[in-house]
């Protein structure tokens, strides 16, 4: 007698397989969202730590005036944020969001202090999910 499997045993094994994919699927999904975030937080990091040195560098202390100005791609230099990098350069090109999800790094400056603006999609470390900020006194 000739043995193969049942209608209902392939039915179980499809279906099990079905299920691990799913996980895995749902699982690489939740990983690469965590990504995107560790890099926003990252490269929020950057560019705070690249303003200290730019007001540092001035006798006056202060941080480039720029007001609700989308800083992705430009260079930071003593000058403040332009397009090309001319004169001493604290930060070559502001990254860029990590894609999908999330929202252009915003300035904002009076010179005095400054804000940065930015999305997480979920919760990363101490930071919450959703609109966040960092300023000279640190990130919320």
């Amino acid at each position: 007698m000739k043995k193969a499997f049942t209608v209902i045993e392939l039915l179980v094994v499809i279906s099990i397989i079905v299920v691990l994919s799913t996980l895995s699927v749902v699982s690489l999904g939740n990983a690469r969202q965590r990504s995107r975030d560790t890099q926003r937080i990252s490269d929020i990091t950057q560019i705070q730590t690249a303003l200290d040195k730019y007001a540092l560098n001035r006798t006056d202390g202060l941080y480039p005036v720029t007001s609700s100005a989308n800083i992705q791609g430009l260079c930071l230099d003593n000058t403040g944020f332009v397009p090309v990098c001319g004169g001493i350069v604290f930060m070559e090109k502001i990254p860029s969001n990590p894609t999908p999800s999330g929202t252009d790094y915003i300035y904002n400056s009076d010179g005095m202090s400054y804000t940065l603006t930015y999305w997480l999609e979920g919760k990363t470390g101490s930071f919450p999910a959703g609109a966040a900020t960092a300023t000279p006194g640190g990130m919320q």
